[in-house]
């Protein structure tokens, strides 16, 4: 009889879980249900479309959708989805590779008869300043060390950059002109240079309208010609200066206005960031006495080079997949999910077409989760085109999977803070959202994604109401 009460009551306290369980989800729904429509009610969003997807953090349990079949503008918030594919694919060790060699034979007086060249897989790291190993002082001086250990005192031939993995400098179909020439537009190359990007500073005038002179470069580029149309913006008015270049372009315009109090270095694209590298590398080569005879070149050079003889001077691997992906989602670098997307595509069938990497990350979470490729109908890794469209039901499984997974933490770490929730934001004209994890004051957690395509008014005012709207999580 004993155990028969006892079975009883273990029977009732779970009956009494499962209710309360019940009670509090059916509790969190009618609230967030409030909250969205209340949201939806705001007159900004009158020819807009928003959609919402919530999931239960521990058991994936759907707690509230609105339009999640919809797929809409992703902006940045692309990027969980690159990131998780990144890791769970490659891998959170996985390093990128660029060798440093020469070709032909060196004579007794150190005379290289042949050429010094960089061979590049994608390193989105290569030059940047985010990683201690990774500067370009850094490097470049790493591999003059290489050449002089090696002999070479003068080099009868060229240094060249040998991009033709990715077959040169490409910009993801979809990227529209008025990204292009700035940082956050910078094309893709197998040999990435500096982030692919310069910056310029300027000093503005006294008078507003007046033109606001370019005064400094972060870095040497001669053999580029910079357009300066830049005009004084009043104080307060901030940096509204855009360049409009695109690969292997020779001019840049740089147009907009530069506020009057502003102390800021604008980052243009580079146009061809294998040119650079392999420009500022002769640079420093010469500056210790090592003359190349000819000038530097790119991969389109490569076609004209004996390889049968090469020998290896440096390898040089980039920072671990965990590492990259940190910066990649806390300051959203387009670059490194263009060199993701590309490095998932090439590992995956020797393909190096964004399209390609696309496609298997469409192939790849329809095998996974049994996601629809009309739900992930991307065209980039970064989110910068306005082309993708992504249901918020797709991206939220992806989130939800990614709790699951060993890489876990170093994922969680590179989501950024908004709101004092984890999440990573997206923003471009007339497209926001924010995908998450946030876990209640009660301990409730939650998976959640939200996006809004096609609002009217300011992206801050936006940003404030969705902000409001996800508080229902807290």
């Amino acid at each position: 009889m004993k155990k028969i009460a006892l079975y009883s009551i273990t029977l009732s306290t779970y009956a009494l879980t499962a209710v309360t369980s019940s009670l509090f989800a059916q509790d969190i729904r009618t609230k967030i249900q409030e909250a969205f429509n209340q949201f939806q009610n705001q007159e900004s969003l009158k020819n807009a479309i928003s959609s919402l997807t919530v999931f239960d953090g521990k058991t994936g349990q759907t707690i509230y959708a609105a339009n999640e079949n919809i797929g809409l503008a992703t902006a940045s918030t692309m990027k969980v989805i690159t990131a998780a594919t990144a890791l769970d694919f490659l891998g959170k060790n996985y390093q990128f590779k660029t060798t440093l060699y020469y070709t032909g034979a060196i004579d007794e007086n150190g005379v290289l008869n042949g050429n010094i060249i960089v061979s590049g897989t994608g390193d989105p790291t290569l030059g940047s300043d985010r990683y201690p190993e990774t500067k370009a002082a850094i490097v470049l001086n790493k591999w003059i060390l290489a050449i002089q250990n090696a002999g070479i005192r003068s080099i009868n031939g060229a240094v060249i950059a040998d991009d033709r993995l990715y077959n040169g400098n490409q910009i993801p179909g979809g990227w529209i002109w008025t990204d292009m020439g700035n940082y956050y537009g910078a094309g893709i190359s197998s040999l990435n240079w500096h982030e692919n990007a310069f910056g310029i500073d300027f000093s503005p005038a006294a008078k507003v309208g007046a033109k606001a002179e370019i005064v400094n470069y972060t870095a040497q580029v001669p053999y580029l010609q910079i357009i300066n149309e830049t005009t004084t913006g009043k104080a307060g008015s901030g940096d509204n200066v855009y360049a409009y270049a695109a690969p292997y372009s020779t001019k840049i315009f740089v147009r907009g206005t530069y506020g009057q109090d502003l102390k800021k270095t604008i980052e243009l694209a580079s146009p061809d960031p294998a040119y650079d590298l392999a420009f500022q590398l002769n640079e420093g080569l010469n500056k210790q006495g090592i003359i190349a005879i000819q000038p530097p070149a790119t991969g389109a050079k490569m076609d004209s080079i004996d390889l049968s003889q090469k020998q290896p001077l440096d390898v040089h691997l980039s920072p671990t997949m965990d590492k990259i992906v940190y910066w990649f989602n806390q300051k959203s670098i387009n670059l490194y999910g263009e060199a993701l997307l590309k490095a998932i595509a090439y590992t995956t069938a020797g393909k190096t077409g964004t399209d390609d990497g696309a496609n298997y990350i469409q192939k790849y979470w329809n095998a996974k989760l049994g996601i629809k490729p009309g739900e992930i109908n991307s065209v980039d890794g970064s989110g910068l085109s306005p082309q993708n469209r992504v249901t918020t039901l797709a991206m939220n499984k992806i989130m939800q999977y990614a709790q699951k997974q060993n890489w876990y933490p170093v994922f969680y770490e590179s989501l950024p803070t908004y709101n004092e929730m984890k999440m990573k934001s997206g923003t471009i004209v007339g497209a926001l959202g924010y995908t998450g994890v946030h876990t209640a004051k009660n301990g409730q957690s939650f998976t959640y994604t939200l996006l809004v395509n096609n609002y009217s008014g300011s992206g801050a005012n936006m940003r404030r109401q969705m902000f409001k709207l996800l508080d229902v999580l807290k």
